[in-house]
């Protein structure tokens, strides 16, 4: 549980930084106001995606248990947050690259599908892992069981 409130807190941090990075940097580059950029969207997936969801993510864990599957536990955190860090960066790349005037390219959209991609395989590693925890498919640990 500590693990998902670190990461929590960290996607916080990198969300607020995000938000003033992009608001900082239109108006150093003098980007028009109000036009559209992907830096904000980076501000709102780091938000909602990182800091909110595994808010969502460490209660349900805490009623119910969901680690008790370690290997599918490991495996939503992992390729959710590398979903997430993937996508994040491909969206403050690109975003970049449009204030300061430049073209992007398919390979930034690619990489940021491969995110999206990661992102939705650690939720369906999530919802089996916590179908288990909900459904009592999964043994509770010798430790848990003697409390």
């Amino acid at each position: 549980m500590k693990r998902l409130l670190n990461a929590s807190f960290i996607y916080m941090l990198a969300g607020v930084a995000s938000g003033l990075f992009y608001r900082e940097f239109t108006k150093l580059n003098d980007f028009p106001e109000g036009q559209f950029t992907q830096l904000g969207l980076a501000h709102t997936h780091l938000l909602t995606l990182g800091f909110i969801v595994l808010l969502i993510v460490l209660a349900l864990e805490k009623v119910f248990a969901i680690s008790r599957s370690p290997k599918l536990f490991a495996w939503f955190f992992w390729l959710y947050n590398a979903g997430v860090i993937l996508t994040s960066a491909m969206l403050i790349w690109h975003g970049t690259l449009t204030v300061l005037g430049q073209e992007s390219n398919a390979m930034i959209a690619g990489i940021a599908g491969l995110g999206h991609i990661a992102i939705t395989a650690g939720m369906i590693v999530f919802f089996v892992a916590l179908r288990r925890a909900v459904t009592g498919r999964t043994p509770v640990p010798a430790e848990a069981a003697a409390v």
